[in-house]
């Protein structure tokens, strides 16, 4: 049987159509959660609120482009206005773009920091009123890019690097009202994501071999497991951490 960690609590995950936030969804379904899932990729989104549903949770579906601060504090009034307020909060959406830092754009850098840094931001930001009511706590995907140079993505391992002190400084500022911030650092999961990344032109392979697992590569619910534990109450004394799951690629 199951474990029910989650009975009672409210969810709200971004990145929810693909990956790991769609693990993430389905994970916390399983274990009883009430589920408010945002992407912009509508389809995608569609098909992770149907499968929560036959998995036996409560779950709500809504296109977020978390780029855009009006779509984002929307999505929260909405998650609030369905379930009653939010206790668990997980920053999954981002993007990612391999390219030579010397052909990089500025539109690129700033696309991908406002997405995945300036979004996480002002998630956690329009959701603290609940989460600290709740007593709640915030999961947000950072990146083995922030712990050790990725070759050709120096806009996603700043924007992901971000990420790591922007929750730790959560963490110090809210854990004495009861509040949780930690953040989890994927590296080497096969997602959509990691697919659609693409390469720039005679790329050095060993640069890019530094990022493999010492296994083999794993799909994105192992990232989701970490999360529900981390999230749980089997995470009551985790708070302000960084926690790879990366199969030994940085060990």
């Amino acid at each position: 049987m199951t474990m029910q960690r989650f009975e009672g609590k409210v969810a709200f995950i971004t990145g929810a159509a693909s990956g790991i936030g769609r693990a993430t969804a389905e994970r916390l379904a399983r274990e009883g959660a009430s589920l408010f899932l945002c992407d912009v990729q509508q389809e995608g989104l569609e098909a992770t609120v149907k499968q929560c549903h036959e998995l036996g949770a409560e779950a709500e579906g809504q296109r977020c482009d978390v780029g855009e601060a009006p779509d984002i504090v929307a999505s929260v009034d909405a998650c609030i206005k369905r379930f009653g307020g939010i206790d668990i909060l997980v920053n999954v959406a981002g993007i990612l773009t391999l390219e030579r830092t010397e052909t990089a754009s500025l539109e690129t850098w700033e696309r991908i920091l406002r997405i995945n840094l300036t979004g996480t931001f002002l998630l956690c930001q329009a959701a603290l009123a609940s989460l600290l009511e709740r007593r709640g706590n915030i999961v947000n995907i950072s990146s083995t890019s922030a712990l050790a140079g990725m070759p050709y993505a120096a806009a996603y391992g700043a924007s992901k690097g971000g990420i790591l002190a922007f929750t730790r400084t959560l963490a110090v500022e809210y854990g004495k009202q009861g509040l949780r911030a930690n953040a989890i650092c994927p590296g080497s999961i096969k997602t959509p994501m990691t697919g659609r990344s693409g390469l720039p032109d005679n790329p050095d392979i060993s640069l890019l071999q530094r990022a493999m697992a010492l296994d083999e590569p794993r799909g994105p619910e192992t990232v989701a497991a970490v999360i529900a534990m981390v999230a749980s109450d089997d995470g009551a004394h985790i708070n302000g951490e960084s926690i790879r799951v990366d199969g030994g690629t940085l060990a």
